[in-house]
């Protein structure tokens, strides 16, 4: 007797299941089993990772990590530097009585040393009250006291010189910075230094028709008035070779920043006042390190380029017109309304709609033919 076994299929013994189970929405998706004892840890809750609108917008519902992109290095602009120690500090100098003693004790000396050698004139030996002396003549003794003399004197001459007040004299021996001097008078400097006068006045400048634009990008041509001073000597005469040129050459890059408005225009009043101080603010900081302190820098007088300067004073004309115009029709209303309400207030007149309507018009058409310019 054979005996047939039957094989359920697994369809058959639990229908629910495949009845309940949903359908890949993603043909390629892959589950991965987690540990059970990964469920239940007491770590706190990892903190969110910020992601950025747009990555999270791209990677939502594929499946797919987002990978976080660290952002690039910020590139620093290197500033140039002077040399740290090129900096203004005091030089050594003498009072000028110094130098004129020293001078006249050199010339002295060549008179002395003319006497002893016997070649001093008879006429200058009496006016100088000297005795009569035959000399020793012109020995390696007398030409040594001649060097000596004639040195002397020439130091003490030679390093004579004149402090003003507002004016510097910047010292310098083989091309090494060594002081300056700020003092006033006669002083004595030594004379194998090299001076360099500079000027440390408060000065002003007024500019030169220079190129800008307003902020709508409308090409200006201004002028500027710059208030400066010198306040490092050093920097200013050996760390760059023309620190009045350089100047002007930071007044034409911060024009080229900074929009300059007209007055009157459509920022108001203060656009002159706000752009003068942003000026000033460019400029004193690129004058800085090159030892140049500048106070103000502010625009006096400023007008359009010659290319749009036509176009632009008619836009400007038409402008004042439509202000004119505008305000002239407020005034206009103004005063028909107060005509036509104190007629009515007052029982002068009875006025339905339309008669309000003719009135209305007709107070308007003489108002605005009384007000307007005669030609």
């Amino acid at each position: 007797m054979s005996t047939t076994t039957s094989h359920t299929p697994e369809s058959e013994e639990h229908p629910e299941t495949t009845a309940t189970r949903p359908a890949r929405l993603i043909q390629n998706e892959a589950t991965t089993e987690i540990p059970v004892h990964l469920l239940f840890r007491d770590d706190p809750d990892p903190v969110a990772v910020p992601l950025r609108p747009a990555v999270v917008a791209r990677r939502q519902g594929t499946g797919e990590q987002p990978r976080l992109r660290r952002p690039a290095p910020a590139r620093r602009i290197a500033v140039p530097q002077l040399d740290p120690e090129l900096t203004e500090r005091p030089g050594r100098a003498l009072p000028g009585a110094a130098g004129v003693l020293a001078g006249v004790g050199g010339l002295t000396g060549c008179l002395a040393t003319c006497w002893w050698a016997g070649v001093l004139p008879p006429l200058a030996a009496q006016a100088l009250h000297l005795p009569a002396y035959a000399g020793a003549g012109l020995g390696p003794a007398q030409w040594a006291a001649y060097a000596g003399a004639g040195a002397l004197g020439l130091a003490g001459f030679g390093g004579l010189a004149r402090g003003t007040t507002g004016r510097a004299w910047v010292l310098g021996l083989f091309g090494r910075y060594r002081g300056t001097v700020r003092r006033t008078g006669l002083l004595w400097v030594n004379p194998l230094l090299r001076r360099r006068r500079v000027d440390v006045r408060l000065r002003h400048w007024r500019s030169e028709t220079m190129p800008a634009a307003d902020s709508s990008g409308v090409a200006l041509r201004v002028v500027v008035l710059v208030v400066w001073r010198v306040r490092d000597t050093a920097r200013a005469a050996l760390g760059i070779e023309d620190h009045e040129s350089y100047l002007r050459e930071c007044v034409e890059a911060a024009l080229a920043r900074v929009p300059v408005d007209m007055p009157g225009g459509a920022r108001g009043a203060g656009a002159a006042e706000a752009a003068g101080e942003a000026l000033t603010r460019l400029v004193a900081s690129e004058a800085a390190p090159v030892g140049v302190e500048v106070f103000s820098v502010r625009p006096v007088r400023m007008e359009y380029a010659p290319e749009v300067a036509a176009a632009m004073n008619r836009r400007r004309i038409a402008a004042l017109d439509a202000a004119q115009r505008a305000t002239m029709l407020t005034s206009v209303v103004d005063s028909v309304e107060d005509t036509v309400t104190r007629l009515t207030m007052r029982g002068l007149v009875e006025l339905d709609d339309y008669e309000r309507k003719v009135l209305v018009r007709d107070l308007t058409v003489a108002f605005c033919a009384g007000r307007e310019p005669s030609s």
